[in-house]
């Protein structure tokens, strides 16, 4: 059972993360191009979906302990097929700002945390290598949901592919959500295990991963129209981004077994620097075959990144109620794509070039290691005074 879980989970995050993070990639130019709306306006769709994820994982996430997961994977599958459905017949981007803002909060904010602590506990001896395969799955959805979109596209235009998305996510993951159990309980404790005091460690996280994820959005969103911009068809555009996100697959798992050998803030130290040159570094490409080299050596780099912020998220927040405390703080992770993604499109268009919004991500991803770099302190402090107290227990009266 836990293996069937584990593969559900993962399928789940393919489909409603790789469409509501950035699925929306292979529709910038074909909305541009039907219906004349500005780079700014598009991105704001995507936007929309992130703010309702950020909002979702606050409001709604606490309640995926009491619906249960199979119910809760039921309902947010229905919750994105549904918005997508209704996003194909919309007329006006405004339209398509309120079925985003809600299938984020519904589809999204519901799934996102509950099923990364569902995972671990499953998993409680190993959960950085759980963790890192059921975000593996994220990572398939998230290449592979834009190169699906950009072949409907071509046969179907945007609202024809918009449709069969949705169709197909109510027809998948219905079926699959329904045989989800129940994870074996959990002894609750009101502390996190990573000994930094919740009133420091979940502050700092929200932080870090709102830089960090304001810097990962860039590529996720961008790198199809800056490959686009060099009259490169659109679907080996998303080939890219699928080679890129395939490499994904293999470096969250990989940083998963690293989480549990070195510990998690480390491993996200090193895939935050990584994602950090990376992101300056695609600009300088023009080429399709550069883009592909690139990309499949970015995949793997950058790949760390949501696997050790999770498993440090995990590690970091109590127990008891720990969907909810993953939940607020991943709202901060999804707040930062919204204005990743939004800020590069808004100087797009301000510049007509894609420079300075790279240089502006990654300037965020600065900003996320030196709050990763603050964790890790306080960390090895935590660590010292334990080793202290085992050597000196008299110390404690």
């Amino acid at each position: 059972m836990a293996t069937y879980a584990l593969g559900v989970s993962a399928v789940l995050l393919a489909i409603v993360m790789g469409t509501l993070v950035n699925g929306l990639t292979a529709f910038f130019v074909p909305m541009e191009t039907a219906e004349g709306w500005a780079r700014a306006e598009i991105a704001g769709i995507n936007a929309c979906g992130l703010l309702g994820l950020a909002i979702g994982s606050v409001t709604t996430g606490f309640m995926a302990s009491r619906l249960g997961m199979r119910l809760t994977g039921i309902i947010s599958a229905c919750a994105v097929g549904g918005c997508l459905i209704a996003a194909s017949q919309a007329t006006s981007v405004w339209t398509l700002y309120a079925l985003f803002l809600l299938a984020g909060a519904i589809g999204g904010g519901l799934l996102f945390a509950p099923v990364f602590a569902y995972v671990g506990n499953w998993f409680p001896k190993a959960p950085g290598i759980a963790i890192g395969i059921a975000a593996a799955g994220q990572a398939i959805g998230q290449g592979g949901i834009p190169l699906l979109a950009a072949f409907l596209i071509e046969s179907l235009g945007w609202r024809g592919a918009m449709l069969t998305l949705g169709l197909g996510t109510v027809a998948v993951l219905v079926p699959a959500a329904s045989f989800l159990r129940e994870a074996p309980p959990q002894p609750a404790s009101s502390l996190p295990s990573g000994g930094i005091p919740p009133a420091a460690a979940i502050p700092l996280l929200s932080l870090a991963v709102f830089f960090c994820c304001a810097c990962m959005a860039v590529p996720l969103m961008h790198l199809m129209p800056l490959i686009e911009s060099f009259c490169i068809p659109p679907t080996q555009a998303g080939g890219v981004m699928l080679a890129m996100l395939l490499a994904a697959v293999v470096g969250r798992v990989a940083y998963g077994k690293l989480c549990d050998s070195i510990g998690a803030i480390r491993s996200w130290m090193i895939a935050s620097l990584l994602q950090t040159l990376g992101v300056l570094a695609f600009t300088q490409f023009g080429t399709l075959r550069a883009f592909g080299l690139f990309g499949i050596v970015y995949g793997f780099a950058y790949a760390g990144v949501m696997t050790s912020l999770l498993v440090t998220a995990r590690e970091l927040t109590p127990s008891r109620n720990k969907a909810t405390w993953m939940g607020i703080v991943l709202s901060f992770a999804w707040l930062g794509h919204a204005v990743g993604g939004l800020q590069s499109a808004w100087l797009f268009d301000l510049t007509a070039g894609f420079g300075a919004g790279f240089a502006l991500g990654a300037a965020a991803g600065v900003g996320n290691l030196a709050v990763v770099g603050i964790l890790l302190w306080l960390k090895h402090r935590a660590d010292d005074r334990s080793g202290f107290l085992l050597r000196h227990p008299q110390a404690v009266a």
